[in-house]
């Protein structure tokens, strides 16, 4: 039994060391293998591994950029989410810094490397991966604990009672050998070595029916502890993409049609939420340019339309009023105008998933604190926080922050789960007593996460701690039997009742052992009739 738990707990050392390796891979696979250099006039194609500091690289669209770099030529909107938590493209021209990893849209940049190798911020959040798993130690559970007592102190027991019966009571060598067999055969730790697996296999395959992947003991173990559940909001609390929420028409038009008319040719994220919010076929416009960080200009039956921000669609102090109340709610405001005024104005957003409320509402009920972090700004951080129903947020916070920021509870007291489905999580997640990632999210959130929810469903965080908690009590509840039949059995076979007429032979000492056993299974198995709150 003592080696049998050695190994086990040698295994899953193991199998966290090749989790956190594959995690690590997940995020080097973010990173372009090749990079476009600009040489001399021509393109060369160079091994990300060889760019040096000074060298300018093209970035098509829809392309990772090869390192972290300043913008030396071009226009276009870049996914930053992975990194700033951001759900808006940022724009990007001349002059402005891109990470390495992140996604351009549809224009063509170049770049000038200032970070190559492990100076670049995917190489740090990497670093901080590995850091945060290597400090989690490895979980040891109870029964490991007891075993390396109890083996060696039933062995003992055994000589101890046989010595008792053959040099002090005086019986037989034959009487003194069944008592010393029947204590090794009655305390056999079996039921010892199944009261945590059985549990384990039963809860995670419950778990699992439910869409809900938990991935061992350690995490069991973790959130049975947990009092603190922090989320990410991107593509967590949030559906982690833009939608119009709002259109405020100025004159009788129709501000949302004429929007995706103009913006029917664009590529941009925002145009993309604007066309999507249409629906359905939109006309063509008869011409249309882009205007680089400002919007669009188009023409439509004989008018011109002008789609963008402030700088490009002239707005008086009302429609101003009305865009600066949406963006006070955290919203992105795109103006519209046509025939010289200001027609219209169309509010964007990520919006809050379905059920964010309702699963926060609960966590709090069962007695967690609930906080959001996110790189997000503090105005749209405050709205989507005050829609979930949570009151502690911490906006603008980088990914080596938020490992640095879940440290900070941890060290304060609280044992955190931390919610995430990016790669700007990984590091949180690690560092985390539970890491819970989403289905839905990136590979790397996944890998790095103890539990997965496979349905992206919010609820399940719930349904997933309270899974988790009764398979821990289950566990419980068998090593309490195991223990409770030991320490009734072992006496008995001992001889501590012999003068009454009461002794243990070897065979009713091992159908005695199999009943505990079978006890422990059937304890178990009652789990099979557990059903998720929501």
């Amino acid at each position: 039994m003592g080696m049998r738990t050695r190994f086990h707990s040698a295994s899953r050392e193991a199998r966290s060391r090749s989790l956190t390796g594959e995690a690590v891979r997940k995020l080097m696979d973010l990173q372009p293998k090749n990079a476009l250099v600009l040489r001399n006039g021509r393109s060369i194609q160079v091994p990300v591994e060889l760019l040096k500091v000074g060298d300018v690289f093209l970035v098509k669209p829809g392309e990772r950029v090869a390192t972290d770099g300043i913008v030396v030529f071009g226009n276009s909107a870049v996914d930053e989410s992975m990194v700033t938590g951001e759900s808006m493209p940022a724009e990007k021209r001349k002059g402005d810094a891109v990470v390495g990893g992140t996604v351009n849209g549809s224009g063509a940049l170049r770049v000038r490397a200032t970070r190559v190798g492990s100076e670049t911020m995917l190489a740090q959040i990497v670093k901080l991966v590995e850091d945060a798993q290597a400090a989690k130690a490895p979980v040891q559970l109870l029964a490991d604990k007891v075993a390396a007592v109890f083996v060696p102190a039933v062995i003992v027991i055994a000589f101890a009672a046989s010595a008792y019966w053959l040099l002090l009571a005086h019986a037989s060598f034959d009487f003194a050998l069944t008592v010393f067999v029947s204590v090794l055969i009655v305390a056999c730790p079996c039921a010892l070595g199944l009261a945590m697996p059985v549990a384990v296999l039963v809860g995670t395959g419950k778990g699992a029916e439910h869409g809900i992947l938990i991935k061992g003991g350690d995490a069991l173990e973790a959130a049975g502890k947990i009092d603190t559940v922090v989320f990410d909001k991107t593509g967590t609390l949030t559906k982690g993409k833009p939608e119009v929420t709002d259109v405020v028409a100025f004159a009788k038009v129709d501000a949302l049609r004429l929007a995706a008319i103009a913006e029917k040719n664009s590529e941009h994220p925002l145009a993309q939420a604007i066309l999507a919010k249409v629906g359905g076929r939109v006309p063509d416009p008869a011409a249309f340019k882009s205007v680089a960080g400002k919007g669009v200009r188009a023409r439509y039956a004989g008018k011109e339309i002008i789609v963008g921000s402030r700088k490009l669609v002239k707005c008086g102090a009302k429609e101003d009023a009305v865009a600066k109340r949406l963006e006070a709610q955290g919203k992105t405001t795109v103006f519209i105008g046509s025939g010289g005024k200001c027609v219209g104005v169309i509010a964007i957003a990520d919006t809050i998933k379905p059920h964010a409320a309702d699963t926060v509402a609960a966590l709090k009920r069962k007695g967690f604190k609930v906080a959001m972090i996110t790189g997000d700004n503090e105005r749209t951080a405050r709205a989507i926080a005050a829609e979930a129903g949570i009151d502690q947020v911490m906006a603008e916070v980088l990914p080596a922050e938020k490992e640095r920021e879940v440290a900070r509870m941890q060290k304060g007291g609280r044992r955190v789960a931390f919610v995430g489905d990016g790669v700007n999580d990984a590091p949180a997640l690690a560092r985390a007593e539970l890491g819970i990632a989403l289905g839905s999210g990136t590979d790397v959130a996944m890998e790095t996460g103890g539990i997965v929810l496979v349905r992206n469903d919010l609820r399940d965080v719930a349904n997933a701690i309270d899974l988790s908690r009764y398979t821990l009590r289950k566990i419980r509840e068998n090593l309490f039997w195991a223990f409770a039949y030991n320490i009734a059995a072992i006496p008995v076979a001992a001889g501590a009742l012999y003068s009454y007429g009461i002794l243990l032979d070897p065979m009713l000492a091992g159908a005695t052992m199999a009943f505990s056993s079978v006890s422990v299974v059937g304890n178990a198995l009652l789990m099979r009739g557990w059903k998720p709150e929501f």
